[in-house]
């Protein structure tokens, strides 16, 4: 079953970034994926989304994401999570929920819904 197969690659996604490694993470997108943290603007393709990761990942020194639910239901899949994230002495545990649209094993768009506030107070 398809939806099965993308929640099993979401989860693996999501497995993935303890690893910090935006190559990895990038090669879960379809070339013209795009990832939009709704706070700020969406990114449009792969290359593009692999700057993006690598950015806002630069100073971290550890995250574990622990997923709460996770569903499926043909190419969509959304999943809650607890994003916890190191950066030297700083920490935040940030409350997410991620909408992935998923083409062909891929992630085509991916969507993460969460309170900017929470991580930028945490990590100022």
């Amino acid at each position: 079953m398809v939806g099965n197969d993308n929640v099993t690659t979401i989860t693996r996604f999501i497995e993935a970034w303890s690893r910090l490694d935006p190559d990895e993470l990038a090669s879960f997108f379809t070339e013209d994926g795009c990832y939009h943290n709704m706070p700020m603007g969406p990114v449009s393709g792969r290359d593009n989304v692999r700057a993006m990761i690598a950015g806002f990942t630069a100073n971290w020194t550890a995250t574990q994401w622990d997923l709460h639910h996770v569903v499926g239901s043909g190419d969509v899949v959304i999943a809650e999570r607890l994003d916890r994230t190191q950066a030297g002495d700083k920490s935040v545990d940030l409350p997410c929920v991620g909408v992935f649209e998923m083409e062909a094993g891929k992630i085509k768009v991916w969507r993460d819904y969460f309170d900017l506030s929470t991580y930028t107070k945490a990590m100022a």
